[in-house]
């Protein structure tokens, strides 16, 4: 499956324009979408699961324009928006199977068996005739990654999926976003925390203020940072001054001071060693020299 993002433009009633002429391709496998929040991420989320109009442009899935397909792009979509609500009158396993049936899954045995195995995989079968509305913040997050993945969608397109998850309901949902995309699907995962986006995804974009500013590979964007970061060991007094000039990644008490990470264009004065970029640096470095350069211009 290939979606193709061409032109993309979005401007709200008020003026506001949140996507601003995104170009993107990407086939199966996980996509990331990276940026911070008011990125335009979620307007382009809901514009993949033709929940709004673009102002111009178009995305095709398979050659095929989205918003002339509707229907049939619908049927093999799962979706977990932000705000993800359901209906609270319901238990567990019975919002599941009505979101079963929603996606087109006559069979009741089969469904059933479905709605057990998914809730057995987001850790919920213990819960299966609980409330929806009883379950706590991080089950209800679950909850709907559930349904997001009932009756085996191809497109799986999933906005801030994490967002109040303790680290290890992140780390859960993140293996199992990781063994789907092992197969012949496509998951766009949308996030704010960098953290989500993992050595499973293929391919990745960052969005910052409605525009692209990067697309490629984690790999490739982390090679970005190369040379840049680094480590210092620093007297309180000198970590004042750092402060005030470097953008400080991460921040560790050592005996008589700190140990700092930092990205720079500049090797910082006082004793520093060059250490290895991960997928963070890189996205704090590329979005500072991307600030930058549009403060210059």
């Amino acid at each position: 499956m290939k979606i193709e993002i061409q032109g993309l433009n979005k401007i709200y009633p008020n003026g506001n324009q949140a996507l601003k002429d995104i170009n993107l391709e990407f086939g199966t496998g996980m996509f990331g979408l990276l940026g911070p929040n008011g990125a335009g991420k979620s307007s382009l989320m809901r514009i993949i699961v033709t929940l709004m109009k673009p102002t111009s442009g178009v995305v095709l899935v398979d050659g095929k324009d989205i918003q002339k397909m509707r229907k049939k792009l619908r049927s093999m979509l799962g979706y977990l928006p932000q705000d993800f609500r359901f209906f609270t009158s319901l238990k567990t396993w019975e919002f599941l199977d009505y979101s079963g049936s929603l996606a087109g899954m006559k069979n009741r045995k089969e469904r059933l068996a479905e709605v057990d195995r998914l809730l057995d995989q987001v850790g919920l079968l213990e819960a299966r005739d609980r409330q929806a509305n009883k379950l706590s913040g991080g089950m209800k997050r679950r909850l709907g990654i559930a349904q997001a993945l009932i009756g085996n969608p191809r497109i799986i397109v999933v906005d801030e999926p994490t967002t109040g998850l303790d680290p290890d309901e992140r780390i859960r949902f993140r293996n199992i976003l990781s063994q789907l995309s092992q197969h012949d699907v496509t998951i766009i995962l949308s996030t704010h925390i960098v953290g989500d986006i993992s050595s499973t995804c293929q391919g990745m974009a960052l969005l910052n203020k409605g525009e692209l500013v990067f697309s490629g590979s984690p790999e490739n964007l982390v090679k970005h940072a190369e040379g840049h970061v680094f480590k210092l060991n620093l007297t309180p007094y000198e970590y004042e001054m750092i402060k005030e000039k470097y953008n400080i990644i991460s921040t560790i008490p050592v005996d008589n001071g700190w140990e700092v990470q930092v990205v720079s264009d500049d090797i910082p004065e006082f004793n520093s060693t060059p250490i290895s970029p991960n997928i963070e640096h890189a996205y704090v470095y590329y979005m500072e020299q991307k600030m930058h350069a549009d403060i210059i211009e």
